[in-house]
C-alpha cells in the first residue's frame, strides 16, 4: 500500500522554537480573554531541561502552555495530521511529528535532543483531545521515558478549556474564568531515586481531572446557546430506553428520538431530564455508564463492530491521499482493515493487546464524518465507517475495555 508514496521524515532534527515574539502575540491575548489564572506549584528553581505532561481538552492548550513557561523555549510532539499544509510553519515553532498511539523509537532520540538542547519537552500522554473533559487512560511508557532522560516532571493541568471549546463541537463557546496548575511533581534529584512505578503514580494522580465537576464547583457560567449541540456524539446511549443510536441534540438540549426523552443542559453543565426522573446530571456519569456496558459487552463475548468504510490515508504532510472503499472488523482481537487500492490488496491489523486507546474524530474537517484514526509506523489511515447505527465514541470505549480486559486477566 503506499509503496512509492513519500513518508513525512520522521528523523529530521526538531528544530529549536522560532517566532517566539509572534507566538507570545497570537497566544497571550486568547489567554487574558478567556480570563485564565495561571497557578504554579513547586516551580522554584525549576528551570528547562525538563519534561512538561499536558492534559488535552482544546487547541486553547497550546496558548496557555505558553504562557505558563514565557519565556522559555519549548518543543511539542504534535500529531502528523497537525502538519498538514503547514509543515514548515510547525517545525518552525517546536512541533515534532508523532504516529499516534504508536512505539516510535524515533520520538525517544527526538525528546533528548530537545532536552540536551535546554529546552522543555511537551508531551502530550493522553494523545487526543478529552471527549467529554475527563482524563483518559496514560501510557506506562511516560514514566519510563523520566527515568531515562533523567530530567525534572512538570505537570501542566488546565481546567475548563472543555467547557468553552468542546470536542464535540467545534465552535467556541467563549466561557471565562478558566484555570490552569503548573506543577513540577518529580525533581531531578527525585527522578534519579524513584521507580518509574512512581513516576507514573504520580503522573496519574495529577491527570485526575473534571472539568464539569470544576464547572460546577467554580460556578463558571456558560451562557452560550447551543453548549449541547455535539453532545449526542459523546452521549449516544439513551438511559432511559437503553437504545443506541437514537440520540440528537439542539441548541441545549439532548433527546432520544426512540422513547421521547429530552434533557436541558443549563448554563452549570449539568443534565435534567424534562420528561420524567433525572438519572444522570453529570456528563461524565452518564459516559462512564456507557463505558459499563461496553465494558459487559466485552467480558460476554457479545462485541463486535464490522461495515464497510471509506479510507483515507496521509503518509505526509502534504495531504490525504482517497484509499476508496475498504472494510473493517473490530473484535477482540483487535483492528483489522483490509482494502484494495489501485489493484493491490493491503491489509492491516492493529492488535488488542496493543491499543490502550484509539483516536477518533467526529465531523472532521466540517465534510468528511466521524472517524476512527489508525496508525502504524508508516501510515495514518482515517476511517469512516458509512453505518449510520453506530458510534465511534463506541469503539474509542471498546478499544480501552478491551486493553484493560486482556491485561487484567
Amino acid at each position: 500500500m503506499l509503496d512509492n508514496v513519500e513518508r513525512f521524515d520522521m528523523l529530521r532534527k526538531p528544530q529549536r522554537q522560532h517566532l517566539r515574539p509572534l507566538m507570545w502575540l497570537l497566544c497571550y491575548p486568547d489567554v487574558w480573554s478567556h480570563r485564565c489564572k495561571i497557578e504554579k506549584i513547586n516551580m522554584e528553581g525549576i528551570k528547562p531541561p525538563y519534561i512538561l505532561l499536558q492534559n488535552h481538552n482544546s487547541f486553547l492548550d497550546f496558548k496557555v502552555l505558553t504562557a505558563a513557561v514565557f519565556p522559555h523555549r519549548c518543543n511539542y510532539v504534535v500529531a502528523i495530521d497537525g502538519f498538514i499544509k503547514r509543515e514548515g510553519l510547525l517545525r518552525s515553532v517546536g512541533g515534532i511529528c508523532k504516529r499516534k498511539f504508536t512505539n516510535d523509537i524515533i520520538l525517544v532520540r527526538q525528546l533528548k535532543r530537545v532536552l540536551d538542547n535546554q529546552d522543555i519537552a511537551v508531551i502530550y500522554p493522553e494523545a487526543r483531545y478529552s471527549l467529554c473533559g475527563t482524563n483518559s487512560m496514560l501510557p506506562e511508557s511516560v514514566g519510563k521515558l523520566a527515568k531515562l532522560y533523567k530530567v525534572p516532571v512538570v505537570t501542566l493541568i488546565t481546567h475548563g478549556n472543555h467547557i468553552t471549546q468542546p470536542f464535540y463541537y467545534s465552535k467556541p463557546h467563549h466561557v471565562k474564568g478558566l484555570s490552569a496548575t503548573l506543577k513540577c511533581i518529580a525533581t531531578q534529584e527525585e527522578i534519579e531515586n524513584i521507580s518509574y512505578q512512581e513516576v507514573n503514580d504520580r503522573i496519574n494522580k495529577e491527570f485526575e481531572y473534571d472539568d464539569y465537576k470544576w464547572q460546577k464547583e467554580n460556578k463558571i457560567r456558560n451562557k452560550y446557546k447551543n453548549r449541547a449541540v455535539g453532545l449526542d456524539k459523546v452521549l449516544y446511549q439513551c438511559p432511559k430506553c437503553n437504545q443506541e443510536y437514537n440520540m440528537i441534540s439542539f441548541t441545549n438540549h439532548l433527546k432520544c428520538n426512540n422513547c421521547q426523552n429530552e434533557w436541558e443542559m443549563n448554563e452549570y453543565g449539568e443534565l435534567h431530564c424534562l420528561t420524567g426522573d433525572d438519572i444522570f446530571t453529570h456528563i461524565p456519569d452518564w459516559y462512564n455508564w456507557e463505558r459499563d456496558n461496553v465494558r459487559k459487552e466485552i467480558e460476554s463475548g457479545s462485541y463486535h463492530f464490522e461495515d464497510k468504510v471509506r479510507v483515507k490515508a496521509l503518509p505526509n504532510a502534504k495531504g490525504f491521499i482517497d484509499l476508496k472503499d475498504g472494510y473493517l472488523v473490530h473484535d477482540y482481537e483487535g483492528f483489522h482493515l483490509k482494502g484494495n487500492y489501485q489493484g493491490e490488496d493491503y491489509a492491516v491489523d492493529i492488535k488488542a493487546k496493543d491499543a490502550y486507546s484509539v483516536h477518533i474524530e467526529y465531523n472532521y474537517l466540517f465534510k468528511y464524518g466521524d472517524c476512527v484514526d489508525l496508525n502504524t509506523l508508516d501510515d495514518t489511515l482515517y476511517v469512516y465507517p458509512y453505518r449510520k447505527d453506530c458510534s465511534v465514541t463506541k469503539i474509542s470505549l471498546a478499544t480501552e475495555e478491551m486493553y484493560k480486559y486482556i491485561h487484567n486477566q
